[in-house]
């Protein structure tokens, strides 16, 4: 098992899911909390360096607190029955989250420089992009992504819905520290495995991931990556650098992952090269269908 795969319960923290920390991740910027509440409970902590969204994972009625701002969000039961609406808050901010459903709600952070204030980010507002085609579609939700939420400093975030049987992450991309990559971005991959046809989780279910860099002379041997495994739900993948993809989601299965990615550059952006071997793929797509059960989910809820 690679240590860049982070089982489910391995970064559990008390009730929490996930609790991991740049220092866990080895790297800079990237961290993530996936916290779980009980019904009416609070949760108050500080952002200290880090830049948060707080994303309802299968929690509703959630209120966050932050600066004097109040938000309501409506949230969602299940990350496979709607697009959530979502809360922005800045560094060196006290924030409280409360839900009167309780469940479980995705932090994911950067360290970032600039503070800026808490803003709200309705579901309605989520821009939803269906890519790839045939056998390699899947759909995007963008609610953190620089082109479509501009009020950030470092941190970006999509989520990506892999209907039962397809394939993302499509052909494998990087955007690392490799010369020809036009940013250097550290990114964390969250996956959950759901029944497909149904809203509902599946702890049984499966997927498959890969990362790797092939054997870069610019990098020490021991920085090579070649991981190809099986990830369930709950678990966790750290990409310090490489190419990543494809996802595939096993029949039967629907996949969602979470990406949460930061770096070092000036301007916040998810451009990416290729892999050169792969890359004639994308020219198939042209004349090809896309997968009608993309997109997954919408601000209106889950595709029947």
């Amino acid at each position: 098992m690679s240590r860049r795969h982070l089982p489910s319960g391995s970064l559990a923290h008390g009730d929490d899911q996930v609790v991991l920390t740049p220092a866990d991740a080895g790297w800079t910027y990237c961290g993530l909390r996936v916290i779980s509440l009980a019904a009416g409970e609070s949760r108050t902590f500080p952002t200290g360096d880090t830049e948060i969204f707080v994303l309802p994972l299968s929690a509703t009625d959630v209120v966050v607190e932050a600066a004097g701002e109040r938000f309501e969000l409506e949230g969602r039961t299940s990350v496979f029955a709607r697009v959530s609406d979502i809360a922005y808050v800045g560094r060196d901010t006290d924030v409280t989250i409360t839900s009167a459903s309780g469940g479980e709600i995705a932090i994911p952070s950067a360290r970032c420089d600039v503070a800026l204030p808490p803003r709200f980010g309705p579901a309605s507002d989520v821009a939803v992009e269906v890519r790839g085609a045939g056998q390699a579609t899947r759909s995007i939700s963008n609610f953190g992504s620089p082109e479509a939420w501009a009020h950030a400093d470092k941190l970006m975030c999509v989520e990506v819905y892999t209907p039962d049987g397809n394939w993302s992450s499509y052909p494998p991309h990087k955007h690392d520290d490799s010369p020809e990559c036009p940013v250097n971005n550290e990114e964390v991959y969250y996956f959950r495995i759901g029944r497909a046809g149904s809203t509902e989780y599946a702890g049984e279910g499966f997927g498959m991931h890969r990362t790797y860099t092939g054997e870069r002379p610019d990098l020490d041997p021991s920085q090579w990556v070649d991981d190809a495994m099986e990830v369930r739900d709950g678990d966790v993948y750290v990409i310090p650098r490489g190419y990543h993809g494809p996802c595939i989601a096993a029949p039967g299965y629907s996949m969602y992952y979470l990406n949460v990615l930061a770096g070092p550059g000036g301007e916040r952006s998810m451009a990416f090269c290729d892999d050169p071997t792969h890359h004639w793929i994308r020219a198939e797509w042209d004349d090809m269908p896309t997968d009608p059960r993309c997109p997954m989910v919408t601000a209106d809820g889950a595709r029947p």
